[in-house]
């Protein structure tokens, strides 16, 4: 009979404990799951806004929709975004489930905007404990409707957009040097596809790739020593790389029609596009040189423009069949998802988010994408076209 009496009151115990772990919501409660994040598939997290307006209660509203957030009234809300912006910004966030403030900061010594991106990334610190992309910068082509272009650099939203070339001629593919205020990219200025570094701190540039034939599709590696290229000196278009001065050359593939190499996080690898048996691939080489591995992409032909993910995680790339699509695959291969309508992505920082381009109304914008909610904003653009963006980290 203890026996039975002991068993008896642990199973009443465990029942109490499980019912105090759960409670019985009413009608007005928010029921919270936590679920692993899917790529395409995930629910954005709750947030209501209040007390901002203008462009502060703009750029809040941009830079947290684009990381996974959603906007509701602030009962249905799991965390309470409040604050004002009279002459700086003052937020507050709190766990409207935990009942606690996670976050009250005042924001001084810059612009109303800055300060609204400084709080956004603050907000997604608080709540993901990810770091936020909202102080970022991008990097893109911008074609006047005479067909000549100039190489731009901006605020991820691209606000502050300013031209760092002023040659009047055609003009590709920029990408950062890691951790620096610098960029290479492809210019027609001495008449030929060359490649170029810009030093945007001094403004000082060369040409670090000026052979014969096309030099086009820089991608630096993630420590800053080494570039690899699209180069055709020897026939095909085919990768190469070399020192970030453009010395110590050295061809990797010799493939047919190779195009947009990218660097794996850890430096060890690069991922391109290239054909095999007439069918456009993904493929990867080591960066030291070796043999080529393919890229398994079932359901998304003829992939191109790969980016691999700073977690190393995912390659994200264009898929061409009636349109172009954006994709993501794990990094080793296998079955791709698809995004959104739009082609040439770029990784942020935080592999969470997407810059992309995408075709609207005969002319090309720039499109950022959180890849987990499938949630896009165009934006902010100059005029004419915008292409090809690459996001510094």
């Amino acid at each position: 009979m203890k026996n039975y009496q002991r068993f008896l009151k642990i199973c009443l115990s465990i029942l109490f404990a499980a019912v105090a772990i759960h409670p019985v919501c009413g009608q007005n409660e928010l029921t919270i799951t936590r679920e692993v994040p899917v790529i395409g598939n995930s629910k954005p997290i709750p947030i209501s806004l209040e007390g901002f307006s203008g462009d502060v209660a703009d750029v809040l509203k941009f830079d947290l929709y684009v990381q996974g957030f959603s906007f509701v009234a602030p009962e249905a809300a799991q965390y309470q975004i409040s604050g004002t912006a009279a002459g700086s910004v003052q937020g507050r966030v709190v766990d409207r489930i935990a009942k606690s403030t996670i976050l009250s900061h005042s924001y001084t010594g810059a612009s109303l905007r800055r300060q609204a991106h400084t709080f956004a990334d603050d907000i997604v610190q608080a709540i993901t404990h990810k770091k936020g992309i909202a102080q970022t910068q991008i990097a893109f082509k911008a074609q006047s409707s005479t067909g000549n272009g100039e190489i731009y650099v901006a605020d991820f939203d691209g606000h502050n957009a300013q031209s760092i070339t002023h040659d009047d001629t055609i003009v590709a593919a920029p990408a950062w040097v890691p951790g620096r205020l610098a960029v290479y990219y492809t210019s027609y200025k001495r008449g030929n596809p060359d490649i170029f570094y810009h030093n945007l701190g001094t403004g000082q540039r060369q040409v670090v790739a000026g052979y014969s034939g096309l030099n086009t599709s820089a991608a630096v590696s993630p420590d800053g020593s080494k570039v690899a290229m699209i180069l055709s000196r020897s026939g095909s278009p085919n990768v190469w790389v070399c020192n970030a001065d453009g010395t110590d050359l050295k061809r990797l593939t010799t493939s047919s029609e190779d195009s947009s190499p990218c660097w794996s996080p850890d430096g060890q690898w690069i991922c391109f596009a290239t054909k095999i048996a007439e069918r456009r691939v993904l493929a990867k080489v080591p960066a030291g040189g070796g043999a080529m591995q393919q890229i398994p992409t079932p359901g998304a032909p003829n992939p191109t423009e790969p980016d691999w993910s700073p977690d190393g995680k995912w390659i994200a790339f264009t898929s061409q069949t009636a349109e172009f699509d954006i994709c993501v695959v794990p990094a080793s291969g296998g079955a791709p998802t698809v995004l959104v309508v739009g082609e040439d992505p770029s990784w942020s920082p935080n592999s969470r988010t997407l810059i992309l381009t995408r075709r609207t109304g005969g002319r090309y914008v720039l499109s950022v994408l959180d890849v987990f909610t499938k949630q896009v904003k165009d934006i902010a653009r100059i005029s004419g076209s915008d292409s090809q963006p690459a996001w510094a980290r």
